[in-house]
């Protein structure tokens, strides 16, 4: 197990790498690999663990009894998820957590994090204002997606989502997690309709793309908005 990567993601922040080892035997840690498309945990059940991704995503969805997919979140490498459900186990999952690609997880009891152990090991408090944190951050994204999707036409909700990655990745140019199939399921649209708004937004000089890469034209796009 890579220690030091651990040591760098934000459920682990503050905790030296040498003092991992004992400190996952403490939280009953466990690893488990998953393929493309695998299901880690499905809506309905019951959760006690939340989960670090330590390679590869999974994406958090919702699904109904007709078919209707909502993506709410990617979840990648050195993030952390189900920790809210884990926090409150009596509650029935009302998402599918699904492996996008070859992914490793590393899943930690919530008890064990939440509860001190009786050698009132220091990395417990650390680890409890890591969680807070983790749930704050996880809090705002929640809200970045309703900002997204606050706009009644397409275009105004690519526009939001790609300005926000644009910002957070600090670049015109960058990747986005989803596929075409999976953005319009995280931005509730269409995906013919919202495929054929992207072409009519390169054509307006707004963009240019290529599969899940983006390249916002700056001056233009200020005029849009």
């Amino acid at each position: 197990m890579n220690y030091e990567f651990i040591a760098k993601t934000s459920i682990f922040r503050g905790i030296a790498p040498t003092e991992l080892k004992v400190m996952l035997s403490c939280l009953q840690g466990y690893t488990k690999k998953y393929t493309k498309g695998e299901y880690v945990y499905r809506a309905g059940s019951h959760v006690q663990a939340m989960g670090l991704v330590l390679f590869g995503s999974v994406n958090i969805e919702q699904n109904d009894i007709w078919g209707n997919q909502n993506i709410f979140a990617n979840i990648k490498t050195g993030q952390v998820f189900a920790e809210t459900y884990a926090c409150t186990p009596s509650e029935l999952m009302m998402v599918d957590v699904i492996a996008v690609e070859q992914t490793e997880i590393l899943f930690l009891n919530i008890e064990k994090v939440l509860k001190l152990c009786p050698s009132n090991c220091d990395f417990h408090n650390h680890l409890i204002r890591n969680l807070l944190s983790v749930m704050a951050s996880k809090n705002l994204n929640l809200t970045y997606k309703i900002t997204h999707i606050t706009s009644k036409s397409i275009r105004g909700r690519l526009l939001s989502y790609l300005s926000y990655q644009a910002m957070e990745q600090g670049t015109y140019n960058f990747e986005i997690p989803f596929n075409r199939q999976q953005l319009a399921d995280y931005l509730c649209v269409d995906r013919s309709a919202m495929s054929n708004e992207l072409s009519k937004m390169q054509k307006d000089g707004l963009l240019t793309y290529h599969k899940n890469k983006f390249h916002l034209h700056e001056h233009s796009y200020e005029m849009e908005l």
